[in-house]
Order: C-alpha cells, then structure tokens, then sequence
C-alpha cells in the first residue's frame, strides 16, 4: 500500500532521521506505535523496518527505550510459576 503525506518543507528536515529520510521517519513511527500496543508483533516490526536479525530489532528497540516485556508479561510468568505442591 503506498501512502503519500504532505509536510511543509521548513518542517520536513525537523521530522526526518539523522540519514534525512523523512519517509522512512514516518514509518518508523508508525510501526512503533503500532507495536506499543501491541497490533504488530515483533517480528511484523522487524519486517517492515527491514532489520535482518531479531538481534538488530531488540537493539533499535534499546536505543528508543521501547520495553519488550510487560507488565502482563510479568504477571503471566509469575502465574506460571504458581504450581501446586506436590501431594504427600
């Protein structure tokens, strides 16, 4: 799907990344948000940002201070470890 966005030129160079793509700026934060809650996997992120290694994602994630573990990741593990002891 293309999508085509119209942004003054005097605030272009202020939205783009450090390589000046103001197109690739957009769908980075697109992607991100779409990812913070949680309507793409990781996987889908790191397809469309076109990173080679889930290592390479997990690394860009850091660098923007994106958690991938959640509080109801949290919870879930805790009641994972919530077995029943064992019968005497």
């Amino acid at each position: 799907m293309l999508v085509t966005l119209n942004v003054p030129d005097e605030l272009a160079a202020a939205l783009s990344l450090a390589n000046g793509d103001p197109a690739h700026a957009a769908l980075e934060a697109i992607a991100l948000e779409a990812f913070r809650e949680r309507r793409i996997s990781a996987y889908q992120l790191r397809t469309l940002l076109g990173f080679s290694s889930r290592f390479e994602l997990y690394a860009f994630l850091k660098e923007r201070r994106i958690e991938t573990y959640s509080a109801e990741d949290f919870e879930h593990d805790i009641a994972d470890l919530d077995v029943a002891p064992p019968a005497a």
